[in-house]
């Protein structure tokens, strides 16, 4: 009974990991193609309006926030 009852819990477990991997995957997925429209959309309105400066990719940049610097240029 004991294994019986383990065997249906790791089947309902392998179960949702699949179904939340899928949805991981649709959501990632999403994320990129939104990213891609972004950027095909601001390219769209910088040609519409070019006197307009370009809009800072990323915020935390401009904090101020600590760039990756890699070893090999630190060596020198």
């Amino acid at each position: 009974m004991l294994t019986v009852a383990a065997f249906l819990m790791a089947v309902f477990a392998f179960a949702r990991t699949r179904r939340v991997s899928k949805r991981l995957e649709r959501l990632t997925e999403s994320y990129w193609e939104l990213r891609y429209e972004q950027g095909q959309l601001r390219a769209r309105l910088t040609r519409l309006d070019p006197e307009q400066p370009p809009a800072p990719a990323d915020p935390a940049r401009q904090a101020g926030a600590t760039a990756f610097v890699p070893l090999s240029s630190l060596k020198r």
